[in-house]
């Protein structure tokens, strides 16, 4: 697709429109530096306001969406690519099912304790970052969760008749993203995040805003079937996790089931050692911090939305 292109679909976003509804339906390396993550200040307040940008060149979507699971077991973590992003059976899904549709309530905890965790990468343009100014005016991937992409899809199918439909990706009809993180209870909270008006991103000519779309990242790498493990590799690591203790993991014909429990609070245990899969169940939050893993990467799992 040229940028001339592009622009010409400037103001329709009908297919994005459609992604989104049926989206709505039941259904040891450092950081990446490509990445990047708002943060907060000594108050545990924080504020940026960045561009989300639109699809890369050859790609269908401005946002990949990952799923994954994050858990401890007798044996260690369970940090994993779930094969469910891929519309694959996978392991944790067959046994979380076999556990739900036991009836007993221990099993049911146990289910909602492996759940899903699903999680969204776009390519925006920074342009507002109080903590670290040296950002402002770059293209980085981030990394979101559902509550942000709620608001995406709020803007793009408003409730009530006053307000007007608005393609947050776009780069002439889109809107800067104003992130303003509150913390708290320990977890970051974005409610009071919102969309400004439509604007032109930054004001900038066409060759300007071309030389921006053009230095986008790949979205298509976090769906990539070599970045998952395969079930059977899933499934050894889910026994090694599980040290074997619990029903083995046989894979079925059922359609994954889409747990939607509370979120439970992590217990504190000994540091444990993690392994990775794929581009999307990088553990840079780990890496990052000094604290005990099991505090920091679950910290960072509860600010991702």
């Amino acid at each position: 697709m040229s940028f001339a292109n592009l622009k010409s679909k400037s103001g329709k976003f009908s297919k994005l429109t459609q992604q989104i509804e049926n989206m709505s339906k039941p259904q040891g390396r450092g950081p990446d530096e490509r990445l990047w993550k708002p943060e907060v200040d000594k108050s545990g307040n924080g504020y940026a306001v960045i561009r989300f940008l639109p699809e890369p060149d050859g790609e269908d979507l401005p946002w990949a969406q990952v799923w994954s699971h994050a858990f401890q077991g007798p044996g260690g973590w369970y940090i994993e690519n779930s094969l469910t992003t891929l519309n694959q059976k996978d392991p944790v899904g067959e046994l979380n099912r076999t556990l739900w549709n036991s009836g007993l309530d221990a099993d049911k905890d146990t289910a909602r304790k492996q759940k899903r965790k699903l999680s969204y990468y776009s390519n925006i343009y920074v342009v507002k970052d109080q903590l670290h100014p040296e950002n402002e005016g770059k293209v980085f991937l981030y990394k979101y969760g559902k509550k942000i992409h709620d608001k995406i899809a709020s803007a793009m199918q408003p409730q009530f008749e006053d307000e007007t439909p608005i393609n947050p990706f776009d780069l002439w009809k889109g809107a800067n993203f104003k992130i303003k993180i509150q913390t708290i209870g320990g977890y970051w909270n974005y409610d009071k995040s919102e969309f400004d008006s439509p604007s032109v991103l930054g004001g900038l000519d066409d060759e300007a805003l071309e030389k921006v779309w053009k230095s986008q990242y790949s979205l298509k790498e976090f769906t990539d079937l070599k970045n998952f493990k395969s079930y059977e590799d899933l499934s050894a690591r889910l026994n090694l996790v599980l040290n074997k203790s619990t029903r083995p993991v046989v894979q079925s014909n059922e359609e994954d089931e889409n747990i939607v429990p509370l979120d439970s609070p992590v217990v504190k245990a000994d540091p444990p050692t993690p392994t990775k899969s794929g581009f999307g169940a990088k553990i840079e939050e780990i890496e990052e911090s000094g604290d005990s893993p099991d505090l920091s990467y679950f910290a960072a799992l509860a600010n991702e939305d």
